[in-house]
């Protein structure tokens, strides 16, 4: 029912360039990391992995998820949606590392999660040591580093392209295109795990009398097994469910956005479209359907008859320009 992700091997940066990313698909880069030198300490084994991240790491405590063993690393909500079904507390990479290894040959774990912590923030010297050949080293991005044991993340999607690079452990990644979103019985858009609407489709097990056109979902489902020095290429808002397949497990992740800076999040632009048009007649929202393919999915050029001077919040992005948008906005708002 599902397919496996393309794969790759010895890619450089202008095939990336050239042929991965405009394809707008997931794509397994095989090994393209297999030489960094936090991967030479985790193929030593855990405590390798543990003494090399201690050596860099900072004190600075970061957000890691606690679950009973009961939940079977599968991190979600209550059954009431008023709460989570794990714990949430600071810890320092060194206290995530001791409780790691405190755990293994465990046949009941507690699961263990510590996701997008910068390592800017919390192991500075991690890029200068391990450089991601694909991208520019100046370009924006964000660079996280994820710790954790045999947990499973609830099919989500990421805003900005992803570069996935698994350091130590294996991981079962199962992908969807964005257009199955109907078939994954997504949460709550403003009650989330971790910033982003996520399925709760158990994807392991999945239910099919409660979630029927799941299986619609799993016809154009891609799979991706890794091992580290593995790289997982992802396009912006795929769904993406992620199975730590070992007793410790270590990830590294790049995001990028093809975007100017500033630029904030399209999710702001559908809460306001749920504000304005969920509640009037269907008839008038396919009207406006017609309005932001035309201004904003541009399937021609809105403005293209008028001079640059005259085209407004539609012209080129200038500061003021902007500043008159936000306006605009903030005072539909009021």
């Amino acid at each position: 029912m599902t397919s496996s992700v393309p794969e790759y091997y010895a890619v450089d940066r202008a095939r990336f360039e050239a042929e991965i990313v405009p394809a707008g698909r997931p794509a397994v880069l095989r090994g393209l990391v297999a030489d960094w030198p936090i991967v030479a300490a985790a193929r030593e084994g855990a405590e390798a992995l543990a003494a090399y991240l201690r050596a860099r790491a900072t004190d600075e405590p970061a957000e890691a998820w606690f679950g009973d063993p009961a939940i079977d690393g599968r991190f979600g909500f209550t059954e009431d949606f008023e709460g989570y079904n794990h714990d949430r507390r600071l810890a320092t990479i060194d206290q995530l590392l001791d409780l790691l290894l405190r755990q293994r040959g465990s046949a009941s774990p507690f699961a263990i999660y510590a996701g997008a912590l910068p390592v800017a923030k919390h192991v500075p010297g991690f890029r200068a040591e391990n450089a991601m050949p694909l991208l520019d080293a100046e370009r924006r991005m964000l660079v996280s580093l994820w710790l954790g044991n045999r947990t499973k993340t609830a099919a989500h999607w990421d805003l900005p392209q992803n570069l996935a690079c698994v350091v130590m452990g294996r991981r079962r990644f199962t992908l969807f295109p964005t257009d199955q979103v109907a078939n994954l019985y997504v949460g709550p858009l403003d009650l989330t795990l971790a910033g982003q609407p996520s399925s709760l489709v158990d994807i392991d097990a999945p239910d099919f009398a409660r979630h029927p056109k799941f299986a619609a979902a799993l016809e154009q489902a891609q799979v991706a097994e890794l091992e580290p020095g593995d790289v997982l290429y992802m396009p912006s808002l795929w769904w993406h469910a992620v199975r730590g397949l070992d007793e410790i497990g270590a990830m590294v992740n790049y995001w990028w956005r093809d975007a100017p800076a500033g630029t904030t999040t399209p999710l702001s632009a559908l809460y306001h479209a749920i504000l304005t048009l969920g509640p009037v007649a269907q008839r008038e929202r396919e009207a406006w359907r017609a309005m932001f393919d035309h201004y904003v999915f541009r399937a021609d050029d809105p403005v293209a008859h008028l001079p640059p001077d005259a085209r407004g919040v539609l012209g080129e992005r200038t500061p003021g320009m902007l500043a008159r948008l936000k306006d605009l906005i903030a005072r539909s708002l009021r």
